[in-house]
């Protein structure tokens, strides 16, 4: 299993966290379920703004693939104009995953 982490500062001055997140449950979540060898996501917010998105993937090519394909790009565009500078992203293989039982959906 591969994981992508995300980085990213959302602009608060023009949209609350909250409403961020619904964006990216509604909007984005949906169409990442699209790509092949999507496993899933975690998405980690701050009341400052800042958040971390780690994305699980069944390999390293699906892993890097929305880069390839411009599915990221599509996404970053999008959405531009709530993120304060253009979020940082870089890929891993996952050598360790333990969750808690009632983790958040």
């Amino acid at each position: 299993m591969y994981a992508r982490l995300t980085l990213l500062e959302i602009d608060t001055m023009r949209i609350d966290i909250d409403s961020a997140l619904n964006l990216f449950k509604e909007q984005v979540a949906p169409e990442l379920r699209g790509q092949p060898g999507y496993l899933g996501v975690i998405a980690m917010t701050t009341p400052a703004g800042a958040a971390a998105l780690v994305s699980f993937w069944e390999s390293a090519e699906a892993a890097e693939a929305g880069g390839l394909t411009g599915f990221y790009a599509d996404i970053l565009e999008r959405y531009t104009t709530i993120f304060r500078a253009p979020p940082g992203r870089e890929s891993y293989e996952v050598a360790l995953a333990e969750l808690p039982q009632n983790a958040a959906t």
